[in-house]
């Protein structure tokens, strides 16, 4: 059981330039429509996928993470790392104002819930056994609540403000 109101767990600070979040983001009927089944029941119903039997536990594809039902941008490909839990695991949101953090006290457990903020889909649960080095939280996320963005396509869809995250992950790696 990991409680989140432990004083040991601390917030992440991002590096990124700010950047403009808009309320072009919401829930409507006709995307909720659109879903398939398992992302309806993830979403709507808050319920969980299986572990190592979804979409983006193992990707590794350079883009963003965004809400399968509003697409509000979620999480990036330069804050995942592979958790070993079988889910896609993030150590921060991209826009910490499009993710709300609530207690979850189902299953016998306190965990925080993540949820999006203009969608109010539950996107997975917040822990805090990420990587130290990171902020030491891990955002464990299911992937039928998210839709992936490829940075190549990141202009193509709207979401070209992002690039430059990607640009900066590149001249990080050059220089190590």
């Amino acid at each position: 059981m990991v409680d989140m109101d432990d004083q040991s767990v601390s917030r992440v600070e991002t590096t990124k330039k700010e950047i403009r979040v808009t309320d072009m983001y919401e829930k409507k009927p006709e995307a909720v429509e659109r879903l398939t089944p398992r992302q309806y029941d993830v979403t709507q119903e808050a319920a969980t996928e299986p572990a190592f039997d979804n979409e983006f536990w193992n990707h590794k594809e350079a883009g963003l993470y965004v809400d399968v039902v509003s697409g509000e941008p979620l999480f990036a490909s330069t804050n995942k790392f592979d958790s070993a839990c079988g889910w896609p695991s993030f150590t921060a949101p991209l826009e910490p104002t499009n993710v709300v953090e609530n207690e979850d006290r189902s299953h016998g457990m306190i965990r925080t819930e993540v949820r999006s903020t203009h969608g109010d889909s539950h996107l997975g649960h917040l822990f805090n056994d990420g990587p130290a080095e990171d902020g030491g939280l891990r955002y464990c996320i299911n992937s039928a609540a998210i839709r992936f963005v490829p940075y190549e396509q990141l202009e193509n869809e709207g979401y070209g403000e992002y690039l430059t995250l990607f640009d900066e992950a590149s001249k990080k790696e050059s220089e190590q």
